[in-house]
């Protein structure tokens, strides 16, 4: 038996139980107790080890002992800032609706992060309403990143930043939507403002 699924029954949790814990989904779990997928991204490890109350080296086999870990020593809370729509931009939402964690390694020193939930469906297939983004907060972005953009002040839209001379376009992904386009000059008056560029996708194994 893994010690993926040893510890995960000896917590008394079920496939979709963790599943959920750490954002994924229940075959993938299974995946990784089966062995099938025998390389685990760092990030994953570490999540299960905080779900599963042991140690990251317990959760590759590399030890035999369930050693506590700390999840302050490993992961930093991050706030989901609000709603924020995949579609026609809204006014953003300030309230935070609950709390994203990150692995401290991944987070250089002075760096900052938020996270987002989507709604609408304006940037599927990639992205569904409902799930949170994790951006890192900056204003300026490469043309092609996927963006939080303020505008005017106050409305708020995630899409595809696509740099041109003349200004820049906020592109849907999915084609039933329109492209908004700012010239340059729009984008000093309105303002447009990039606040954050996206790291991140988590996405719930119940939706």
């Amino acid at each position: 038996m893994s010690p993926i699924k040893k510890r995960r029954k000896e917590l008394g949790l079920t496939l979709a139980e963790l599943a959920q814990m750490v954002g994924l989904r229940d075959a993938t779990i299974q995946r990784y107790e089966s062995g099938e997928i025998p390389n685990i991204k760092k990030e994953t490890v570490l999540k299960l080890a905080k779900a599963l109350k042991c140690s990251p080296g317990y959760i590759m086999g590399w030890t035999e002992h369930e050693t506590l870990v700390s999840a302050a020593e490993s992961f930093i809370k991050i706030p989901v800032l609000g709603l924020i729509p995949a579609g026609v931009p809204i006014e953003a939402v300030e309230d935070v609706l609950g709390y994203e964690e990150l692995p401290v390694s991944h987070i250089k020193s002075g760096d900052k992060y938020f996270a987002l939930q989507l709604k609408g469906n304006s940037m599927y297939p990639e992205y569904h309403s409902g799930d949170v983004v994790i951006l890192k907060q900056q204003d300026t972005c490469n043309t092609n990143e996927d963006c939080a953009v303020m505008i005017n002040g106050g409305d708020a839209t995630f899409k595809r930043v696509v740099r041109q001379k003349n200004g820049i376009m906020l592109k849907p992904l999915n084609p039933a939507y329109d492209t908004l386009f700012y010239t340059n000059e729009e984008i000093e008056q309105l303002p447009v403002r990039i606040i954050g560029v996206f790291k991140e996708l988590r996405r719930r194994s119940d939706k």
